[in-house]
Order: structure tokens, then C-alpha cells, then sequence
């Protein structure tokens, strides 16, 4: 016979059970949007009770900024990792671009769209955006100033070229979610062009060498 004892959930600890639902938030706030992150919408995600997310984020608005921060640095490790041991800054500039042109890029492309809008009323929200922002600044910073040091890169200020390539990205992110035709291959690269011009390379160069990424590399 079948034994009728109910199976005994195991107790996470409250450090465990807090990320499991911040992450969770994060992957509706990518699937469906910052609106539907709600405390019962959680609740149900995990199947809970909405008491015990509330436990944890009495207030929704602290989830949905966490939700955000999550995602966007998610994000940012995937398409530009902080530590860059298997390659070069040029195979890294390289992948980067040929990561955000992807489909997969999309939802996240979506998301910060989706939060800057939000963020005119919601303060929270609005720290956690610029907090990702400065951080994406200083990532996309960092790998410029170590090409230029290894003589990979000329470009007089890092940090200036770093902010026009993300303005042009963010540019083609907010195209992209509101024409869904076929654009031309010049505005698809766009974001590219920019930074071979911005950092003194030979055009095409980023496109042929992600194309010949290392598997430790290669976008997937």
C-alpha cells in the first residue's frame, strides 16, 4: 500500500528563502513585466502564501526594485563578465555585441525599458535603475581602459566611448521593441560601427571575430 505520511517540506533558511523569491520576481518581472510582480503573484509562483513574501518585502515596491537589480545584473555578468580570463578585451568587446544583437536579448531589453517608464514615480525603482546604469557604465569602462593599455584600443577617453556605445545599444533595444520589421543590416550594426570607430578599429574586425570566438567564449 501506498504510505499516506505527507512528505516533510524542507525548511530553508531565511537567506535561501529570500533569493528564491527575488529570483522569482526577477523571471516574471523578465517574462511578463515589472507591473505583475505583485506579493500574491509570487505567492503563486512558489506556492506559497503571500503572508510569507510580505514576511520578507512588506512592501511590493522594495520587491519589484530587487526584482530589476537582479535581472540587470544578471545581465550585465552574462553579456560582459567582471572577471575576463579567456580572452582578450577585443574577442570580449566582440562577444559582448554579438550577445545584445540576439533574440535572447530581447526580454531584458524589454525589462529596462519597462522600468525606466516606471521608475518617474517609483523611487526605489529609480535608485536601483541608476545603480545599474553607473554599473554598466563602469564594466563597459573597465574592459575600454584595458584594451587601450594593451594596445588593443586608441581612444582618448574610455569612459566618454563607453557611454556613446550603451546610448547606441539602448537606442537599438528601444527600436527593436517598437519596429518588429525587417531592419537594414546598417542599423542592426549600428552599436558595432560605433565602437570600431570610437576605438580605432578596422571595420568588420568585431563581426569576423566573433565569429571565430574560443568555446570558453562563444555566445550561447
Amino acid at each position: 500500500m501506498p504510505s499516506s505520511v505527507p512528505r516533510k517540506r524542507v525548511r530553508k533558511s531565511p537567506e535561501a528563502r529570500r533569493t528564491e523569491i527575488v529570483e522569482s520576481a526577477a523571471a516574471v518581472a523578465l517574462t511578463e513585466g515589472l507591473e505583475c510582480v505583485t506579493l500574491r503573484r509570487i505567492a503563486e509562483e512558489l506556492d506559497v502564501r503571500p503572508g510569507l513574501i510580505s514576511h520578507y518585502f512588506p512592501s511590493a515596491e522594495n520587491l519589484v526594485a530587487e526584482a530589476f537589480g537582479t535581472a540587470a545584473t544578471g545581465e550585465l555578468d552574462a553579456l560582459l563578465p567582471a572577471d575576463r580570463p579567456d580572452g582578450t578585451p577585443t574577442q570580449y568587446i566582440a562577444r559582448y555585441f554579438a550577445l545584445s544583437r540576439g533574440s535572447a536579448y530581447d526580454d531584458i531589453s524589454r525589462l529596462w525599458i519597462n522600468a525606466r517608464h516606471l521608475s518617474r514615480y517609483r523611487p526605489l525603482l529609480r535608485d536601483q535603475v541608476l545603480e545599474q546604469e553607473r554599473a554598466n557604465d563602469r564594466r563597459l569602462e573597465g574592459l575600454l581602459r584595458e584594451g587601450v593599455e594593451r594596445g588593443e584600443f586608441t581612444t582618448p577617453d574610455p569612459h566618454l566611448t563607453a557611454i556613446q556605445i550603451l546610448v547606441v545599444v539602448d537606442g537599438l533595444g528601444a527600436h527593436a521593441n517598437t519596429d518588429r520589421g525587417n531592419r537594414p543590416e546598417a542599423v542592426l550594426r549600428m552599436a558595432v560601427t560605433t565602437a570600431e570607430r570610437e576605438l580605432g578599429l578596422e571595420p568588420g574586425l568585431l563581426d569576423r571575430i566573433a565569429a571565430q570566438l574560443p568555446p570558453t567564449l562563444a555566445p550561447h
